[in-house]
């Protein structure tokens, strides 16, 4: 039995975009290759609203999440770390041989422009990294305010995953002056996982050329000579690139403000299903996930038993992540979900909760 995901990533696939990973393979040196990518990146240069390069990586967002540490820093990183994947970041980037230190958060509280600007006007470091919506605790950075306090330090890169937010919300790239905006497909772009998508400003192109062992295959600039032809260093994962294609199309056509609207949407109802329950919510406001809400278990709930169960009702549940597993429960409202099918998962936890 399938079970429908609920999860904060990977999320429930559309059947439009299963059929559009059948279509018959293409070679990736063909000329029809060629079409589909610079269709692919044309769209998503539409969607991060940026004129930088925009390039495609057969990876998870990890991959190019540790290629941006290794094109990108030269001296010193600051690793802005408020959860487990921020955390994470941090270790490879020390994995990577760079001098790197954390600025650390308690999990459920945001990265801030004061922290940033703390850490940042020391003079140490040439490159900074951080999450924008941490998938761990469900806790959205104020990435305005904090690009503000960027634009005061033109040497330091800017390096931001937004996978669990791009598409979610406006993430203008160019406007807030990102050097390398990364994320997965797997949230809230709602693709299945093995494709990452990252920007690269000129002035990340720049840096990459100054830095020392960047690798070969996630090197920005093999990148870059690449994209000259539409294509990519190594060869790419087509049928995802095919889903992508459809899924821009789809995003497109429902339209960007419609899409971010749909999950504020599903965001408040998650919110009001709380309130009504007596549910606390971990994150306080205004920095509370619009794609997904991480609940405190004040009400004592078996989670292990409640997962079991809606399993058995064919839905897939989360009952926290790392530390907090047990302590909190997570509930995804991302990618093509509809209000509808979230308003039917939350009954069925009602049910279960109940007894009924």
């Amino acid at each position: 039995m399938h079970k429908k995901l609920f999860i904060p990533g990977p999320v429930e696939i559309h059947p439009d975009i299963l059929a559009a990973m059948a279509t018959p393979m293409i070679g990736h040196r063909m000329k029809e290759y060629a079409e589909l990518h610079g269709r692919v990146t044309a769209g998503l240069k539409k969607l991060l609203f940026t004129q930088d390069r925009v390039f495609l990586a057969t990876s998870s967002a990890f991959g190019v999440m540790e290629g941006a540490v290794r094109n990108l820093v030269g001296k010193r990183c600051a690793n802005f770390c408020n959860g487990a994947f921020s955390d994470k970041w941090h270790d490879v980037t020390l994995r990577c041989g760079k001098q790197a230190d954390a600025i650390r958060f308690d999990w459920g509280r945001p990265v801030t422009p004061e922290a940033v600007e703390q850490a940042l006007s020391t003079g140490r470091y040439d490159s900074m990294t951080m999450i924008h919506n941490e998938t761990s605790t469900g806790v959205m950075s104020p990435l305005a305010e904090i690009a503000e306090v960027m634009k005061r330090f033109p040497d330091v890169m800017f390096i931001v995953d937004t996978v669990s937010s791009m598409s979610a919300l406006k993430v203008p790239v160019d406007e807030l002056g990102i050097d390398s905006c990364i994320f997965g497909v797997q949230k809230a772009f709602a693709l299945p996982p093995g494709l990452a998508v990252f920007s690269a400003s000129e002035r990340a192109l720049e840096r990459a050329e100054t830095v020392e062992g960047r690798g070969y295959y996630f090197d920005f600039l093999e990148f870059a000579v690449n994209d000259e032809k539409d294509n990519t260093p190594s060869t790419p994962c087509i049928s995802q690139i095919y889903a992508m294609a459809n899924q821009l199309e789809r995003i497109f056509a429902e339209g960007l403000e419609q899409r971010w609207a749909r999950h504020r949407e599903l965001a408040a109802c998650v919110s009001g299903w709380m309130n009504e329950h007596g549910f606390d919510f971990f994150v306080a406001e205004p920095h509370r996930s619009v794609t997904l809400t991480c609940i405190a278990n004040n009400r004592g709930i078996d989670l292990k038993k409640l997962k079991v169960a809606l399993g058995e009702r064919g839905y897939a549940f989360d009952d926290g992540y790392g530390k907090l597993k047990g302590e909190t429960f997570r509930i995804a409202h991302m990618g093509d979900l509809l209000p509808e099918e979230l308003k039917e998962y939350l009954a069925v936890i009602d049910q279960l909760m109940t007894g009924a």
